[in-house]
């Protein structure tokens, strides 16, 4: 299956300096991880999670020390990502509750479904929608009926009389917490898609009752069940 690049956004030395460089926005990151626990919590201390494009580890650092007896596979393709990702996960000493894959989701060999899975501003990276509706039917296959997926993306209906208004409000949070960003890439390296397109397509990759629970500007996260 064609994918994007990771390396294109995720080279050796972003990597290394990630979670340095986005520490200003550590409040939205702390307020998705409590979504995070308080909504996975319902899978008992027993749980399986499938953490997909986990970069540096920070949802999977989150739910490893709220739930010190769940199991995580740990999915990320670009190398300098989960190498960081692996020195955070031994520093926090979760390594023996770890399965590390570095590749794409395809490339993991099948195991007992997941009790639920993860996938935290990842999907947005694949702008061709057959290939996100793929990414996203392989995150169900492997989550067990009844499973719970979480997705955080950037996303907006690009249409609407908000957008550009939104854009600037982006902008100004990125000045306001030291970081530059750009807006050229927005719908074209980055996908966009409104509330009711990004429902659609999880519901065409095999979800059901696909509910926004978080939004912070262009930052959208959606919680979906795999049908029991």
């Amino acid at each position: 299956m064609t994918q994007a690049d990771p390396s294109k956004f995720f080279d050796q030395e972003k990597a290394a300096g990630y979670d340095q460089r986005w520490a200003g926005m550590a409040a939205i990151n702390d307020a998705q991880h409590l979504l995070l626990k308080g909504i996975l919590s319902t899978l008992g201390p027993q749980a399986r999670l499938l953490c997909v494009g986990a970069g540096t580890g920070a949802e999977l650092l989150a739910l490893a020390a709220a739930f010190p007896n769940w199991q995580f596979t740990v999915v990320e393709p670009a190398p300098g990502m989960m190498q960081v990702c692996r020195r955070n996960a031994e520093a926090q000493a979760i390594t023996q509750r770890c399965t590390f894959h570095e590749g794409y989701l395809d490339s993991l060999p099948q195991t007992e479904p997941f009790d639920a899975a993860t996938s935290m501003l990842v999907s947005h990276f694949l702008v061709d929608r057959e290939q996100r509706n793929r990414y996203f039917a392989e995150i169900a296959r492997r989550v067990r009926p009844g499973g719970l997926v979480v997705n955080s993306d950037l996303a907006t209906d690009m249409t609407s009389a908000q957008y550009e208004q939104l854009v600037r409000h982006w902008v100004s949070l990125h000045q306001w917490v030291g970081l530059e960003t750009k807006t050229d890439h927005l719908g074209r390296e980055v996908a966009l898609l409104s509330e009711d397109e990004m429902k659609s397509l999880l519901i065409e990759s095999g979800f059901v009752s696909p509910t926004l629970t978080f939004q912070a500007l262009l930052i959208r996260t959606w919680v979906s069940e795999v049908p029991a």
